[in-house]
This record gives structure tokens, C-alpha cells and sequence, in this order.
């Protein structure tokens, strides 16, 4: 009986560091910028855009799965392939002005293996009419 316990003590032991290595070794999504504002831009002008450097602070490579605008007037464009830990990617944000005059601000949500949920980017600024 003595032997059934100390197995089954050495068994969950081993299974909890296990575990903890596990949950020490994971990709973490992170960025020194979350937000940007263009100011007043005119509609004129057409397109704007902004790159945010996405940082992976994790052990793990970072996979960013989806990157989704909270409006079709803004477009992303992000790295596809993994970012190794302690390198970047990048998320560019690609703003259309047209017919959309005043102040605007918008998000964009990012979905990894890097957080649980979604990390976000925000831009904003004020589009002058024609």
C-alpha cells in the first residue's frame, strides 16, 4: 500500500511540473503602442495608415490567427508567419476617409495564441470634408 502511494505521489508530481513547465513555455502577445491618432486628416487626401509593432515577450512562437476591423472602413494587414520569442511583427492599419467626415475612432481586435481573448489596437483622428 505504501508503494501504491508513494507512486501515485511521485506520479502527480512529476504530471504538476510537467504541467508548469507547460504553462511557463507560451508565446505572449504584447505592443510598446496600442493606440494612435492621425489628428485631422482631410478625405481628400485618401488612405491613411499606421504600423503597430506587435512584440512577442513570450517563450513560445506567436501566431497571430485573426485580425478583425469593428468597421469596413478600416483594413489590417499583419505578419502571418510565427514571431519567434523576442522578435516583432507588424500590424498595419489602413484607414479610408471617404465620405466619413468628422471625428472617427476605431478598433481592431487581434486573436493569438499569445492571450486568451482578443488584444486590441486602437486608431482614431478626424477626417476634414472636402
Amino acid at each position: 500500500m505504501k508503494r501504491v502511494i508513494l507512486f501515485l505521489m511521485a506520479f502527480l508530481l512529476t504530471t504538476g511540473l510537467a504541467s508548469a513547465q507547460q504553462a511557463t513555455s507560451q508565446a505572449v502577445i504584447s505592443a510598446k503602442e496600442t493606440s494612435f491618432d492621425f489628428g485631422k486628416i482631410k478625405e481628400s487626401a485618401g488612405f491613411v495608415s499606421h504600423v503597430f509593432k506587435i512584440d512577442n515577450t513570450g517563450s513560445a512562437p506567436l501566431v497571430l490567427t485573426r485580425v478583425i476591423a469593428s468597421c469596413g472602413c478600416t483594413t489590417p494587414e499583419w505578419t502571418k508567419e510565427p514571431i519567434a520569442p523576442g522578435k516583432s511583427g507588424d500590424v498595419k492599419l489602413i484607414y479610408d476617409p471617404k465620405n466619413r467626415p468628422g471625428p472617427f475612432t476605431k478598433t481592431v481586435s487581434i486573436y493569438s495564441n499569445g492571450k486568451k481573448g482578443s488584444y486590441i489596437l486602437t486608431i482614431r483622428g478626424e477626417v476634414e470634408e472636402l
